[in-house]
């Protein structure tokens, strides 16, 4: 049962905590997060407390967490504070959520644990307390959480607007985050107005004479800390006769002084139980005695914490101390030497001899100058916070490692390290900082090969550049001739990523492949194969479609192994195969809670979905990619979604938005120097042009894709344009053109087995064949087995019936023209369906029943739901695979039904392939 609380007292805030009560008295009908932002003292902290006994005379559950500065660094203790009421729980969660969530806790061993993992856990986690009663997360001074926990909160704060929670966060001015960039409301914290102030300084202070009144206002300028603290230091200078606090001090320095000043006036054993208190990070009662006890080299007790209590420092009950404002803390360390600091930590580090972790935590806080020892104990304590899922604390542990190292070597093999964890997080400003600083000691051929790999993870792409491409071939050698054939072949394929984002010569690619030949104990490796692909995509492509048809889809377990391989099939242009790779690496990479990677496998997706025609999943993964770079700093991944959502609106006929998108993606920073990107942004606006009938426009953004000399030409993406380029040449009388560019591809198509070349070509053959050749040619087309490609077929069905219509054979193509017909209007593919409809009635059929297209009912995130719904999926099942909670996919549901005119998730199949009697929205 919750203790009973007496409300606190609130002057002056009635606006603002107007605005908070309103959210937690609609809980009920959505959930909403809040950021309370001010300057210290200026009143966050108690209009929190007023907006959670507000929370809970309306009946919410209150859960609470508060930052300290001194526990950042210590993994998910801010979230253990937080979730520690409700963890009985977390029996109910998924079994590798609940799994994540103890080992972060350390309570469970086992594999270290996904971030995101945990996030989701979290989610569900207070989802399903809320389920019970509704929910508000109050979190103080959130700029001081440790960042696992931070992440989380922001994690969670983001997708709680289906869900009875409310999250409230206060946050010290100035300071950012990822809790303040989710998105919350925020509620900037000014000074009090002149009334309010004098009210609140005359509650506190009524023994103050007039002018010492006066000028105590215009001092603390409306902050209440400084209207209740002043008064008290001002009384202190006064019957002591000490120099009063200089009134052009910063505020914030004149609260510390006057906190430090009552500290002064403390017993020195209550000093030191203060001062332990202050640098310690979990602040248990029985080690913060018992370690002042060793600073003291005196026994110090239960009374020396109430005489601090008694002079406004602290609270504390049976097990825990808490400091009554943040600045409080800082103003005991401010009054103590640095010497004596370290004292403090050292003598908590004697004490906690069963928490190793801490321990050495404490131990590197207590020394200046080199010491092997703790460097070491700080090595092997980066594991810990591995296995707990907090890589940032792992890398803050090898950095101070690192300072205490006296070996230059070892010294920077560290930082090494660390800058590989900084990878492992895609924190390319941690890693080119720890770089630098590794890059001042000796390093061994294989750590400077290692060195080098980590600089390039995040330029790859860096225009033209071919010398960089050899350099990293020849780094890449030497790790292999060191017998470190991982580091090699990463190495190899940023090389070869060079090579595809951006034209770096046909010498460039060559020395990549040959590299790779030499590697030929890795040939089965994913990044061997993938290697291959991106430099070599058109000479390569039949060893790598060889390579790609022995791997059995079911034995490869490994998400990223998969992630590999849909990239190499994607990149010679086996777009089927790429769907299946892709497809099980996003299950896994959603299983293990590994977001980070998730942006990589669904811009390839989408791109590969756009080829086979499954468009509604092709819009689901470029904005899911879009999010989730954007979450976790990914711009090349978040800003490279502006191809692939502006290829989707050119074919589906938003012909504005193609061209304006296309036009952004080519003035991108992160983009328009990169041949990929402003190849994709040509395809946009030939398919745009096209869904508008502007087919010499078309031709003309689409011809400069097959010019070797034009920025835009990429050797493996004009694939995706071949059939679109034939279809403007017929319609622009630029048929020579076009059979001059087809002769080309026919000479690239005896080289590579590409299969979306080929359907490719199957097309463009046939309507761009004299009338003589071209039924042949529509026959054998629609011979070749397209199951996988529908948008291929349907395309060739048009051509066919419209091509027999014009030769007055219209019965005949009445049946290609009415398939195609069906499967552009399922597909969304208006431009072409209109086509299909017209020539249909040109040959003399009577129109029939349009099916209305879900897409055009539904958001893209509903058909996601609805998808996984209809594949038999539960609402956990898909809250769990879209990071999403349960509530907030039973809302979705709730709204998907009645918009699709059903009654149940059975008729969901049936609704999604257009086989229902009746798709159509209920008005």
């Amino acid at each position: 049962m919750e203790p009973a609380h007496r409300p606190p007292t609130v002057i002056g805030r009635d606006a603002e905590l107007r605005v908070l009560t309103d959210l937690t008295k609609h809980v009920a009908e959505r959930g909403a997060a809040a950021a309370i932002v001010g300057e210290a003292g200026i009143g966050k902290s108690t209009l929190l407390a007023a907006a959670a006994h507000h929370a809970r005379g309306q009946g919410l559950q209150i859960l609470r967490a508060g930052g300290v500065e001194s526990e950042s660094l210590v993994p998910f203790a801010g979230l253990h504070q937080l979730l520690r009421p409700v963890l009985g729980a977390a029996e109910g969660l998924p079994s590798p959520q609940r799994r994540a969530l103890m080992s972060a806790f350390g309570v469970q061993e086992g594999p270290p644990p996904e971030p995101t993992l945990i996030a989701l856990a979290t989610l569900s986690l207070l989802a399903d307390v809320a389920a019970e009663r509704p929910l508000l997360v109050a979190v103080d001074d959130v700029q001081w959480l440790d960042q696992p926990t931070h992440d989380v909160i922001a994690f969670f704060a983001r997708r709680i607007s289906r869900d009875p929670i409310v999250v409230l966060g206060t946050i010290r001015k100035g300071h950012t985050g990822p809790f303040i960039t989710s998105g919350p409301l925020e509620l900037d914290l000014l000074g009090l107005d002149d009334a309010s102030a004098y009210n609140l300084l005359s509650a506190h202070a009524d023994y103050l004479s007039p002018s010492d009144r006066d000028r105590i206002l215009r001092a603390a300028r409306g902050n209440p800390l400084a209207l209740v603290e002043l008064p008290v230091a001002w009384r202190h200078t006064s019957e002591t006769g000490a120099r009063p606090i200089p009134s052009f001090m910063p505020l914030t320095a004149r609260l510390e002084t006057a906190f430090a000043g009552r500290v002064s006036q403390l017993a020195p054993s209550t000093s030191a139980a203060v001062l332990v208190a202050a640098v310690d990070s979990a602040g248990e009662v029985s080690q913060v005695i018992a370690a002042a006890s060793v600073l003291t080299g005196d026994e110090v007790s239960l009374s020396d914490l109430e005489a601090a209590a008694e002079a406004g420092l602290l609270r504390f009950d049976e097990m825990r101390i808490r400091f009554r404002h943040p600045l409080v803390r800082s103003a005991i360390l401010q009054s103590h030497s640095v010497t004596r600091c370290q004292a403090a930590h050292a003598a908590l580090a004697t004490v906690l001899a069963d928490e190793p972790y801490r321990r050495t935590w404490h131990r590197a806080q207590a020394i200046v100058g080199p010491d092997d020892e703790v460097a070491d104990e700080l090595e092997t304590s980066h594991e810990t916070a591995l296995r707990r899922g907090s890589p940032i604390s792992a890398i803050w542990a090898l950095e101070r490692s690192a300072q205490l190292t006296t070996e230059p070597a070892r010294r920077g093999r560290r930082l090494l390290l660390a800058a590989e964890h900084a990878f492992g997080l895609g924190r390319a400003d941690i890693v080119d900082r720890l770089l630098g600083g590794a890059s001042d000691n000796p390093l061994s051929e294989l750590d400077r090969a290692r060195m080098e790999w980590l600089r390039e993870i995040f330029r790859d792409g860096v225009p033209g550049d071919a010398a960089r491409v050899r350099e990293l071939c020849d780094i890449a050698r030497q790790a292999a001739a060191a017998d470190d054939c991982d580091l090699a072949l990463n190495l190899l394929l940023g090389a070869a990523l060079r090579c595809w984002w951006a034209d770096t010569g046909p010498a460039a690619r060559a020395r990549v492949v040959k590299i790779a030949e030499e590697l030929g104990n890795a040939r089965e490796d994913p990044r061997h194969i993938a290697a291959l692909a991106v430099a070599e995509p058109v000479l390569c492509g039949r060893v790598v479609i060889e390579r790609l048809s022995g791997v059995v889809l079911e034995s490869v377990t490994d998400a990223d192994a998969l992630r590999l391989l849909g990239m190499a099939a994607h990149a010679v242009g086996d777009q089927v195969r790429a769907a299946d790779f892709l497809d099980r690496s996003e299950t896994r990479l959603r299983d293990q809670g590994r977001l980070g990677l998730l942006p990589h496998v669904f811009g390839m997706q989408a791109s590969v979905r756009l080829d086979l025609g499954d468009w509604e999943r092709a819009a689901a993964a470029t904005e899911e990619a879009a999010r989730i770079a954007q979450e976790t700093e990914q711009p090349i991944w978040g800003n490279g979604q502006l191809v692939n959502f502006a290829r989707t609106a050119g074919l589906r006929g938003d012909v504005e938005q193609a061209l304006a998108l296309a036009s952004q993606a080519e003035v991108s920073p992160v983009l328009r120097n990169l041949n990929d990107f402003l190849a994709c942004a040509q395809l946009a606006r030939g398919y745009a042009w096209i869904s508008a009938g502007r087919f010499s426009d078309a031709y003309e953004a689409l011809e400069r894709l097959f010019d070797p000399l034009d920025p835009c030409y990429h050797q493996r993406e004009r694939f995706a344009g071949l059939m679109f380029l034939a279809e403007a040449a017929v319609h622009a009388d630029r048929r020579d053109d076009a059979r001059r560019v087809l002769a080309e591809m026919e000479g690239v198509a005896l080289i590579t087995p590409s299969p979306l070349l080929h359907v490719h070509l199957l097309y463009a053959r046939a309507v761009l064949a004299e009338d003589g050749e071209a039924e042949d040619l529509f026959v054998s087309a629609l011979r070749a087995d397209l199951t996988r490609w529908p948008w291929v077929r349907a395309r060739i069905q048009l051509a066919y019936g419209s091509w027999m219509r014009r030769r007055r054979r219209a019965l005949e193509s009445r049946e290609p023209l009415r398939n195609a017909q069906t499967v552009f209007d399922l597909m969304g593919a208006g431009a072409w369906a209109e086509q299909a409809h017209i020539e249909l009635r040109a040959a003399g059929e009577r129109a029939p029943t349009r099916v209305r297209p879900v897409q055009n009912v539904l958001s893209t995130q509903e058909l996601h739901i609805a998808r996984l719904a209809a594949d038999g999926l539960s609402n956990r099942e898909i809250a769990q695979r879209l990071f999403l909670s349960p509530r907030t996919v039973g809302s979705h549901l709730y709204r998907i039904f009645p918009k699709l005119n059903i009654t149940s998730r059975a008729q969901l199949a049936s609704c999604l392939t257009g086989e229902a009697e009746d798709v159509s929205p209920v008005e």
